[in-house]
């Protein structure tokens, strides 16, 4: 695989050449730094580009143009990343080869008619358009609460820390999407295109010259921006008593959710033994977690746990029934406890890292994935996938020790369900 990197000014080109894959996929990267208010404009926006274009002026002209260039897929997302606002769109379309000369220009010419072509006219997006994706977004927001698992996750951000970006809610806010106008979303519209930070990612078998050339040609950004905030969340010190949270809702089935502050890491350690440290824990089929609460004792329907390391956390979640809340809460604390006394055996880390470079390998075998890789060692210098491989073997049990000793249990919310099932 071969990698390089261009700096073209107003945005940055990242080629990555590999024969692997049939096809080609692309990924325009915008981001700017996360504002609350603007969280739900830009998933509308997001939504939007996928209704029409000022070419292609209803949903089934792009279905249509897409098939002509041999099912083209382009799909778009939002999300946040640290302190930053990320909305993608993704191109992946089969290469030349297995199609016909000049099909991959003519699929990066339709992307550039949706994202930077807008069904726009009198600098308003389609009425028409906009209320239809207004429409879908209303109903996801109004029935959050029927996600327990998702719902619980937002209510344990919003108790640790009301101030904090990772309590803002990325699915959006009601309050904002009823503001939305025709003209408001076109102006944040010019706002992210010539504001964002923006970064182009592009995998496949091709021929590194002329794809600079041809992404040169065919996408228009020429505002030269400059990064502003760092993209780690600020390392904040656990709090000295944990805060406990609850919410009863019409569910047979309650949540668990735990927020562990994960204070004080160098980058080796929250790269590689925060890493194995998570998997030991609750990454895994084979984690302690799961063997402990779920097969043991039978107190949860589902456990696992999560590093989310650009805010420093370490997120639990379990599905259980309402009368072994105490009791799972205990079986977790002496678990954490346990892994800061050294109770990690040799056995479990090796699986760990067996179970981490099977997840690598899965990575290269995804262009998305090699590609949200080769960004994230952009954004905050993480390794290649093959340095990830010889890091990880370095590991050794006193360092995740130490990373255990680093953990600890900061917020737990609670979303009670106001009947039972049993298993």
């Amino acid at each position: 695989m071969e990698y390089v990197k261009k700096d073209l000014g107003a945005y940055s080109l990242h080629l990555i050449k590999t024969n692997k894959f049939k096809t080609i996929t692309v990924r325009i990267a915008f981001r700017s730094p996360v504002v609350k208010e603007e969280i739900t404009v830009r998933n509308v926006l997001c939504d939007m580009f996928l209704q029409s274009s000022s070419k292609y002026p209803s949903k089934r002209d792009l279905t249509i143009e897409a098939q002509e260039l041999y099912a083209a897929d382009i799909q778009t997302y939002n999300s946040r990343l640290g302190n930053y606002n990320n909305l993608d769109i993704y191109l992946s379309v089969l290469h030349d080869k297995y199609t016909e000369e000049g099909n991959f220009k003519r699929a990066l010419e339709f992307l550039n008619e949706i994202v930077f072509h807008p069904d726009v006219l009198n600098q308003k997006f389609s009425l028409e358009k906009l209320e239809i994706v207004k429409a879908t977004t209303k109903s996801h927001l109004s029935s959050l609460k029927e996600d327990g698992a998702s719902y619980s996750l937002l209510r344990l951000f919003e108790t640790m820390d009301k101030k904090r970006v990772s309590s803002y809610r990325m699915v959006g806010y009601l309050e904002d999407l009823e503001k939305i106008t025709p003209e408001s979303l076109y102006q944040y519209y010019q706002k992210m295109i010539h504001s964002d930070l923006v970064d182009i990612f592009i995998i496949g078998d091709i021929d590194i010259k002329m794809m600079t050339q041809m992404v040169r040609d065919v996408i228009p950004i020429k505002t030269v921006k400059r990064q502003r905030i760092p993209y780690l969340l600020e390392d904040v010190k656990p709090r000295s008593k944990r805060l406990f949270a609850k919410e009863v809702v019409e569910t047979s089935q309650s949540k668990l959710a735990i927020g562990c502050r994960v204070h004080g890491l160098s980058d080796y350690e929250r790269n590689y033994a925060l890493t194995l440290f998570n998997i030991i824990l609750g990454g895994s089929g084979d984690s302690k977690l799961f063997k402990e609460v779920r097969e043991k004792y039978s107190l949860c329907y589902v456990i696992n746990s999560v590093p989310n390391k650009l805010d420093h956390l370490i997120l639990i979640r379990a599905g259980i029934d309402r009368e072994n809340y105490n009791k799972t809460l205990e079986l977790i604390d002496n678990i954490l406890l346990e892994m800061k006394k050294g109770k990690i055996s040799e056995e479990e880390i090796r699986v760990a890292k067996e179970y981490f470079c099977t997840a690598l390998d899965e990575v290269e075998d995804s262009p998305t994935q090699i590609l949200d890789n080769y960004y994230m060692m952009e954004l905050i210098g993480t390794d290649t996938i093959d340095e990830k491989r010889r890091n990880i073997m370095k590991v050794t049990k006193e360092d995740i020790v130490k990373v255990a000793k680093k953990v600890k249990m900061d917020t737990v919310f609670f979303l009670e369900g106001d009947s039972n099932e049993k298993n």
